[in-house]
């Protein structure tokens, strides 16, 4: 890589680093160290679009992120399962209330369909309750 593109991608993980903190405090910092030999083909749009840019945008504060993006999810119905359980997860890190997320799933019956909603309840109550657990 060169000097001004490591530099690029330091402070767009340096943007994630932060993002990653006020999506779930508990998260240790990110490191950079290998990571052109992870995806050295990704292009510089992508890693702007994770790491600063899109993602990290002003606007809307880590909450309503992960609620916008439980929302998403929750259309995409059973294939996006892991990802549902990690934004829920981070959703509650982040201050969601069990109530906000349940309703965020409910209103995206009418886009989803039923089905979508019930799987992705039960997931988001799998969640709650192993953060229960942990927190008991």
């Amino acid at each position: 890589m060169t000097d001004a593109f490591t530099k690029m991608i330091q402070q767009m993980m340096e943007q994630g680093q932060e993002m990653v903190r006020a999506f779930n405090p508990a998260l240790e910092n990110m490191s950079v160290k290998g990571f052109d030999q992870l995806f050295p083909t990704m292009s510089k749009d992508m890693m702007e679009m994770w790491f600063g840019k899109t993602f990290n945008r002003e606007g809307l504060d880590a909450k309503t992120r992960l609620l916008v993006t439980i929302a998403a999810l929750t259309v995409l119905g059973a294939q996006a399962e892991p990802q549902l359980k990690l934004a829920v997860r981070h959703a509650l890190e982040a201050g969601a209330t069990e109530r906000e997320i349940a309703e965020v799933i409910w209103q995206m019956s009418m886009f989803g369909g039923l089905p979508a909603m019930q799987k992705a309840l039960e997931i988001a109550q799998s969640v709650f309750a192993e953060v229960q657990e942990k927190d008991a």
